[in-house]
């Protein structure tokens, strides 16, 4: 007969975290939230990627595109550009990532000596860039030639047809600086010569990058910036289990860091035939994602198809009505507790440690906390992220409040039919997803630093400072329907309805 779990399936919300002893040294400032992203053989090895902050975007069209990618970077988590697009998009946008290195700045704005200053003007009216680098090609990569900014020109003295060669200061006035430059002496060339700007060149004299003076501070406000060795900024991308053989060679060539199986179920054949392929292609020097699953076999299965860490979660995402279609799926809670068991006792056979992730199930930043404490060591974020500015999607207002658009890859929005594919015709038969709107949120930084300084206050209360410990040491009960109510405010009448005043 078929298998019975006795474990009633759980969510994030029926649990509470116990406190523990708190000491002097627990307390926010103390606490570090790096983990790792990828599998390594824990106590002999330092993992390949690690995190800076638990968090990462999920693989979704309204979610994750390269401006959210660079957002989170800053922070210290990492992003997957979607899949669901065309193959040349998505290298597109990996690209558009990796070409940032924190402090350094491709030109965005390019002419040729023959432009005139009103294409400067035009262009400066585009993009809101006052340096304007003048290659011989008018590319960001072209030979340096000269720079145009503001002090260069007045538009109530100056035609509008006078050509740029005769305005903009020449590259023998300019102040550069080599390719080999690291950030630290590129601002202190800029100090010292009381620069606006450094052109950053490399030995033929083409541009590379620029530093600008007024990037100086947000070095300093973004201590946690997620960067490879080249100080490049990481990201991940989706891939599906159709077209990966030539997905993942164009994500590589565009400088992803790691890849990721986009998958509402990733205990099947597919997966394990894609991760063979990767390894068979790439060895370990690509780190690929795997998943989702939502107990110990999948776990197991996909452990031992070689994936370098592994998505939990089916049909917990705000967006996804997966178990509402087919019945299937479990409690996020449940699943992280029984999937953490499984790769624990998966690294105490093996001596490799495989990281899972905790994807779908969070409506509170207090989940975050918990998912955290159940096992999980990082965890994706769809819904949560989706309200930012930095997301794709547009802006609007209804019913006088802003909303941005969220839609889920099972919905007939988005198309993502590979991601559901059990190897049948390539269409979507119907939806597990919603297209909805999420409340508008304002900016990522604001708001992923004051739901972390919530994790990271939580994290004092139960007497420990990292996330290792708090997996160790966490205490976590489960809390009655009743307890549940007792845990908002009660018995009382509001004296405003905007609870952030109270």
């Amino acid at each position: 007969m078929a298998t019975f779990y006795q474990e009633p399936s759980r969510t994030f919300s029926e649990y509470l975290l116990i406190p523990g002893y708190t000491d002097e040294n627990c307390i926010p400032d103390n606490v570090s939230l790096r983990t790792p992203l990828v599998k390594y053989r824990k106590g002999e090895e330092e993992c390949p990627i690690t995190l800076n902050i638990p968090l990462t975007s999920a693989i979704m069209q309204s979610v994750s595109n390269d401006t959210l990618a660079v957002a989170l970077a800053r922070e210290g988590g990492m992003s997957f550009i979607y899949g669901s697009q065309s193959i040349e998009n998505e290298a597109a946008m990996v690209k558009r990532v990796k070409s940032k290195k924190a402090g350094f700045v491709v030109s965005g704005s390019n002419l040729t000596p023959d432009a005139t200053l009103f294409d400067v003007i035009k262009l400066k009216e585009e993009n809101g860039f006052s340096t304007v680098a003048i290659t011989d090609d008018a590319t960001p990569n072209g030979k340096l030639l000269g720079v145009v900014t503001s002090r260069d020109y007045r538009i109530t003295r100056m035609a509008l047809d006078t050509k740029v060669k005769d305005f903009m200061t020449p590259f023998e006035k300019l102040v550069t600086a080599p390719a080999e430059t690291t950030l630290k002496e590129a601002n202190d060339i800029i100090w010292d010569h009381k620069l606006n700007s450094l052109p950053i060149i490399d030995k033929d004299n083409h541009l590379l990058y620029f530093v600008f003076r007024k990037d100086y501070s947000e070095h300093k406000e973004y201590p946690l910036c997620l960067q490879d060795d080249s100080k490049r900024y990481m990201v991940g991308a989706g891939i599906n289990s159709r077209d990966y053989k030539e997905r993942i060679p164009a994500l590589v060539e565009a400088g992803v860091d790691v890849v990721c199986i986009d998958s509402s179920e990733g205990y099947t054949v597919w997966q394990k035939n894609v991760i063979e392929w990767v390894r068979q292609e790439y060895g370990d020097k690509l780190k690929i994602g795997a998943g989702n699953v939502v107990e110990k076999d999948g776990f197991n299965f996909l452990a031992d198809c070689g994936a370098d860490f592994i998505k939990i979660g089916i049909g917990g995402g705000s967006i996804c009505i997966t178990r509402e279609t087919k019945g299937i799926g479990r409690g996020q809670a449940t699943s992280i507790i029984d999937v953490a068991a499984a790769r624990d006792e998966y690294f105490k056979r093996t001596g490799v440690y495989i990281p899972i992730c905790s994807d779908g199930g969070i409506v509170h930043d207090y989940h975050m906390t918990l998912a955290l404490a159940m096992g999980a060591d990082f965890i994706m974020l769809g819904r949560y992220f989706a309200g930012f500015d930095e997301s794709p999607t547009q802006k609007h207002m209804i019913n006088g409040q802003y909303v941005k658009e969220y839609w889920g890859e099972g919905s007939n929005r988005a198309r993502n039919w590979q991601r559901y594919d059990l190897g049948g015709k390539s269409s979507l038969a119907f939806e597990e997803g919603v297209d909805s709107y999420v409340a508008y949120a304002g900016s990522l930084h604001d708001n992923v630093n004051k739901s972390l300084y919530k994790v990271k206050s939580t994290m004092c209360n139960c007497g420990v400072t990292d996330i290792p410990s708090l997996q160790q040491n966490a205490k976590l009960t489960v809390v009655s329907a009743t307890s549940i109510v007792e845990g908002g405010y009660h018995d009382v009448t509001l004296r405003t309805t905007d609870r952030s005043k109270i």
